[in-house]
């Protein structure tokens, strides 16, 4: 006679309880698959509105800026910086050299604070703490229209500096844009659900994705866009 714990009923139910001990039952599985559906309904919706909060303020920076290139332009013959010569305090023969702090130190008054020229959502990049100490372009997010005219309304002035060309990255310095450029947002340096903002000479800013951008280009007005990269 088999011992009584080696009967085949008694061990189903040994099998049964050991199973029970180090698994779940679908009971627990759909309990399980509830309470983090619960918590993605919570966390998804601050995750957007942490997003859209950042590219509100990216906007509200560019078109700070903006206001003060126009600013600037009021005192100085309705001329941007870029168009007006060092000895006048502005910086023209700059241009070339594809820098881009000067342009925006000569409007220290007119911006009022560096942390006007970081991106919320340029995690790359920390603000400087003063225009007359140490400002550098790793301490700015955002391109410069070097060309950039109030003549010209649509041209380019100021815009995130996530750029590339077919897939490549902007490097720093001058990038040269034509009106069939493949300019895009670099997608290994996302921005704004990976789209991007870009501030006209008009003082306007429009949030664009690749093909808006490229639209914009195509609608400056000019065969060549140049833009400082920082």
């Amino acid at each position: 006679m088999l011992f009584p714990e080696l009967r085949p009923e008694n061990l189903d139910m040994k099998l049964r309880l050991k199973s029970g001990q180090h698994g779940y039952t679908l009971v627990e599985l759909l309990v399980v698959v509830a309470v983090l559906a619960v918590l993605a309904a919570f966390l998804l919706p601050a995750l957007r509105t942490r997003h859209t909060g950042q590219q509100i303020n990216c906007i509200n920076n560019l078109k700070q800026v903006c206001i003060s290139f126009r600013q600037w332009a009021i005192d100085n013959n309705e001329k941007f910086p870029m168009q007006v010569s060092v000895t006048n305090g502005g910086t023209m023969e700059l241009v070339e050299s594809g820098i881009v702090f000067p342009h925006f130190q000569v409007m220290s008054n007119e911006l009022g604070t560096p942390k006007t020229l970081i991106c919320p959502e340029d995690a790359s990049r920390t603000n400087a703490f003063s225009f007359i100490q140490k400002l550098k372009d790793s301490q700015i997010s955002y391109f410069v229209g070097v060309d950039a005219d109030q003549t010209k309304p649509a041209m380019f002035l100021v815009g995130d500096n996530n750029l590339g060309l077919g897939g490549v990255p902007a490097k720093h310095g001058l990038l040269r844009l034509w009106t069939n450029s493949p300019v895009e947002w670099i997608k290994p340096r996302p921005r704004h659900n990976n789209g991007g903002n870009v501030g006209l000479a008009d003082g306007s800013v429009q949030q664009a994705g690749d093909a808006q951008l490229r639209q914009l280009l195509r609608q400056t007005g000019v065969a060549t866009n140049r833009l400082a990269i920082p």
